[in-house]
């Protein structure tokens, strides 16, 4: 079943998020970033070969309990994510576009973890005159948001 508009937006409105990077998708650091000036929680956890001296390593160090999650990442598969996902008590999880696997669909679904999966998270939590908003202007235009 399609997401609802409200699906992407409402996704926002949790406390606590795990933000999962390899450092290819440079939104996932505006991600984690905007999400803290929205004073919400953030676990950043770095899969890169150089990871951030403030970040976990895996997915397995995250505490339990958060209600989100946001993947982008493109040098590993991240339906091999999910089910520690699950497993860490994670609600629902974002998958951001051109990094959305077959894989990570599938986890989602065996797993019956709530995804969205194919959109930018910056498109829904950039403001201002940015590409961000121009990105949230041409998806409203094209149906899209």
């Amino acid at each position: 079943m399609e997401p609802a508009a409200s699906d992407w937006i409402n996704f926002w409105n949790a406390n606590s998020f795990a933000v999962i990077t390899d450092s290819t998708k440079p939104a996932m650091k505006w991600t984690a970033s905007e999400l803290k000036k929205r004073g919400k929680k953030v676990y950043l956890v770095d899969l890169s070969d150089k990871p951030a001296s403030d970040s976990f390593k895996t997915v397995s160090e995250l505490p339990g309990g958060i209600d989100r999650a946001i993947i982008g990442i493109t040098k590993s598969e991240p339906g091999e994510l999910i089910p520690v996902l699950k497993e860490k008590g994670t609600k629902k999880v974002w998958i951001h576009w051109k990094t959305e696997t077959e894989k990570a669909l599938s986890a989602c679904r065996d797993e019956n973890l709530e995804y969205l999966a194919g959109r930018c998270p910056m498109m829904y939590l950039g403001s201002g005159l940015s590409i961000h908003g121009l990105h949230r202007t041409i998806a409203k235009m094209t149906g899209n948001y």
